[in-house]
């Protein structure tokens, strides 16, 4: 009877689970979608480059949305299982409420996983892939943006203007004016230019051509002769980070554990991979963490008659707090090496003061946690020191001028 009602309960959170972050991810991958659609409107990329871009893009907040998924599942399925009277049969059969928590922490073990999954492999490998992509943006700018005979621009303070493009694609009498500082302005010309594309970024690699800078209005310009010159992509649009090493979101367990002393990104905030190799490894305790808090405010059985909005929204509070307190105290532990150990303290806490919780609710016959009737009480105080400020009639109160 156990194990029917375990495998009842698992179907029924995990397919509200399934639904709700497919829900959330759609969403969330609208909101990318929106933010990148310049890409196709103003820089001559297609859908599908959109569409990857996007997707590549969504891995990274999975992490974050799946706990909370998992939380609105289980609130969904306890309250549904104290509307039908399922809980209270149970707990009528003498049935305790770890028959219930069995298979919703089961379900969190296995968001645990899927969690330290993304965290681990599939996040810095699509931000890996993203960053291929948006070089591969920048890289496609000029080849698909620019028209022949045209003079456009890239972003604010730069046109460009090409004669024509040979068949190998090479692009012949370039001009580009650069007015982006405040009092100069920079003038290419070149009589022909290649996209290079590397590891590093994208170049434009200009052969046979002049520089022609002015530093101040009313300034003779000053000419510089160059057989070969070659302009650095990233300095248009959005970039990617602040140098060419890899964010630390985009590091493997291996690249974080152990990075390369050489690198710029390492030397100038260390704190930050430390920080990211241990949010990874605190934020698979979530799940669980948001599961028994579940269980402590909202799965004793009540009546259908009694009201567990209350219970639901507390429940909802704690985690949201906890997560948000979590993510908060991320920028503090890159600075403070000393607060390390509170990324870990956070959900256990949440974890122990629940069971905590669970575990005084089963003594107590009316069915309420003592967090939910914490809740009433001071709710109720509140209600009778707002009682004593009204006017005893108040029609006459209205009626008075």
């Amino acid at each position: 009877m156990t194990t029917i009602f375990s495998r009842y309960v698992f179907r029924q959170a995990a397919g509200a689970m399934l639904l709700i972050l497919s829900s959330l991810s759609g969403v969330v991958w609208i909101a990318l979608a929106l933010r990148q659609f310049e890409v196709v409107t103003s820089q001559g990329q297609n859908a599908a480059t959109l569409f990857a871009m996007t997707t590549l893009a969504l891995p990274n907040l999975l992490a974050l949305i799946a706990p909370f998924a998992l939380l609105i599942a289980v609130m969904h399925t306890l309250n549904r299982l104290n509307g039908d009277s399922e809980l209270i049969v149970m707990t009528a059969s003498g049935a305790t409420i770890w028959v219930i928590a069995r298979p919703l922490v089961v379900l969190a073990l296995i968001v645990t996983g899927a969690v330290a999954f993304v965290n681990h492999i599939g996040m810095p490998w699509s931000l890996r892939m993203l960053r291929e992509y948006v070089v591969q943006v920048r890289t496609d700018l000029l080849a698909q943006v620019l028209q022949p005979g045209n003079f456009t621009s890239a972003e604010k303070g730069i046109t460009f203007h090409i004669r024509e493009r040979a068949p190998n694609g090479d692009i012949l009498g370039l001009l580009m004016h650069d007015t982006r500082a405040e009092n100069g302005a920079m003038s290419y010309l070149a009589e022909r230019g290649q996209i290079v594309k590397q590891e590093s970024g994208a170049y434009m690699v200009m052969t046979g051509g002049h520089v022609l800078s002015q530093n101040k209005p009313g300034e003779a310009a000053r000419v510089i002769v160059f057989d070969r010159y070659a302009l650095d992509l990233d300095e248009f649009g959005e970039k990617v980070s602040d140098d060419r090493d890899l964010r630390p979101r985009e590091r493997y367990f291996s690249e974080l554990a152990n990075p390369d002393p050489s690198s710029q990104y390492y030397q100038r905030s260390p704190g930050q991979f430390r920080t990211e190799l241990h949010e990874r490894f605190a934020s698979t305790l979530y799940p669980l963490a948001f599961v028994f808090i579940a269980l402590a405010t909202a799965g004793n059985a009540q009546s259908t008659r009694q009201n567990r909005t209350r219970a639901v929204t507390t429940g909802f509070a704690a985690a949201a707090g906890l997560r948000l307190a979590g993510l908060g105290l991320n920028n503090l532990v890159a600075v403070k090496t000393a607060l390390l150990p509170v990324l870990y303290v956070l959900p256990l806490a949440g974890i122990i003061v629940s069971l905590i919780v669970i575990m005084g609710t089963r003594r107590q016959p009316s069915g309420q946690s003592k967090l939910t009737q914490a809740i009433d009480g001071l709710s109720d105080r509140l209600s009778a020191i707002l009682a004593r400020f009204r006017p005893a009639n108040p029609g006459a109160a209205r009626m008075a001028p």
